[in-house]
């Protein structure tokens, strides 16, 4: 399956100041096997090796800094010849700090050799930070992927098309119920392949049971995390948090007499780690955004809209049906999607209570608010107030709608917002 980060190995290949490179994101969102596909494709030969409990390959690390003899020690346990140019080194799974170090004698020298690391630890990045090394982030795949996956690429152009030249999309109805299939499904590619493989709804359920246990085996083995029992109570009650009216993160809900400040550091490690997003409330407007966040306030997002579905034990009838729900999952999906177009996510909420869903601030500096409006949930009035408050010149609806402008106000489908990334907006 085709997935948009192909285009940034293919430019890391080339750079002619190349460095070791560092791909780090969740579990199961597919970093492996596009490294090893994209080897596949580019290199003659490709050493895989995997750094879990591989204390062989930790001691060459710990023993070798010099790239001929890491070369040398990586082509003995291997068993396979590594070329300049011509090989693909990939070390999975990194976590020990030896490895790193001995990465960045790559980059030191400006070798000739190809190297990639892939972590999910991304609570390490500030350990592993170091000008030797390039970082690059993957995650799950977004809808537009997720068109490619179904060949529907065609589809995925006109969309952009209709978002770039302010027109009506002609395929309107069929994008929307594809886009129901995606957050029945999620970006995870096993679970797309799965249905795209003609799995019934049962088995993929059970695909994606079996996910969020790999999501929460990971909190439970960490040993960064202290209170892991916290960690996974925060989690699995993120379905009901959303599934309020008032969205805000409450602690009353992971049971009687809970404080904020028991659950401080776990919530830390989770959005640290992107097992959660983060959403924290603003009540005043002004750059930089995060200068007005109420770190008291918040709301917490799943990164994969496919697991909230099944956190929700939903079936495609009852979602479609049911206008709460909807909004529950295309609100996440709005969220995650801001999120993994490197936007920092806050929602603004007046003392009247009136809310919009989210405020995001692009690289430019511009103040953007978005809008959710569904047919039990029409905030025309939130939005509007908000942007004469706050002297907003434009801002986003999302609808289940087809692409308009309104004054100051574009709408855009609920499909298409994965087009709102910074070289755009």
């Amino acid at each position: 399956m085709e997935r948009k980060i192909e285009e940034f190995y293919h430019k890391w290949k080339k750079d002619i100041i190349r460095k070791p490179l560092m791909i780090y994101g969740g579990k199961q969102v597919g970093k492996t096997y596009s490294v090893l596909e994209f080897g596949k494709k580019e290199y003659k030969n490709v050493v895989y090796l995997n750094t879990e409990n591989n204390k062989k390959l930790i001691d060459i690390f710990k023993k070798e800094r010099s790239v001929d003899k890491l070369i040398l020690s990586l082509s003995l346990l291997s068993g396979e010849t590594i070329l300049k140019e011509d090989t693909l080194i990939v070390l999975d799974n990194v976590v020990d700090i030896e490895v790193v170090r001995g990465l960045k004698a790559f980059g030191t020298e400006h070798s000739k050799y190809h190297v990639i690391a892939i972590t999910s630890r991304k609570e390490k990045l500030s350990e592993f930070k170091s000008e030797e090394l390039q970082f690059k982030s993957m995650n799950e795949m977004d809808f537009e992927e997720y068109l490619w996956a179904r060949k529907e690429k065609s589809l995925s152009k006109v969309i952009r098309q209709s978002f770039e030249k302010r027109k009506t999309c002609p395929f309107h109805k069929v994008a929307l119920e594809l886009f129901h299939d995606y957050l029945e499904t999620g970006g995870l590619p096993e679970v797309v392949k799965a249905s795209i493989d003609g799995k019934s709804s049962y088995e993929i359920d059970t695909i994606k049971q079996k996910l969020l246990d790999v999501y929460k085996k990971e909190i439970a083995l960490n040993k960064v995390l202290i209170d892991i029992p916290r960690g996974l109570e925060v989690v699995d009650s993120i379905p009901e948090q959303l599934s309020k009216e008032n969205k805000k993160f409450q602690y009353g809900l992971l049971g009687t007499g809970r404080r904020a400040k028991e659950y401080e550091s776990c919530i830390k490690y989770l959005v640290n780690n992107e097992i959660v997003y983060r959403s924290n409330k603003v009540k005043d407007i002004k750059s930089p955004l995060s200068s007005c966040r109420d770190k008291d306030s918040f709301k917490l997002y799943m990164p994969d809209d496919g697991l909230l579905y099944t956190m929700l034990h939903l079936n495609k009838k009852e979602m479609l049906s049911n206008e709460s729900i909807k909004e529950v999952m295309y609100e996440n999906h709005i969220a995650k999607t801001l999120v993994e177009s490197d936007y920092s996510l806050y929602y603004y909420q007046s003392e009247g209570k009136a809310e919009v869903n989210f405020v995001i601030q692009n690289r430019m500096g511009q103040i953007i608010p978005i809008e959710l409006t569904t047919k039990t949930n029409s905030k025309a009035k939130s939005l509007a107030v908000f942007m004469k408050k706050f002297t907003v010149l434009q801002a986003y609806r999302i609808t289940e709608n087809n692409f308009a402008t309104k004054k100051d106000i574009r709408y855009i489908p609920v499909y298409a917002v994965f087009c709102l990334n910074d070289t755009k907006i």
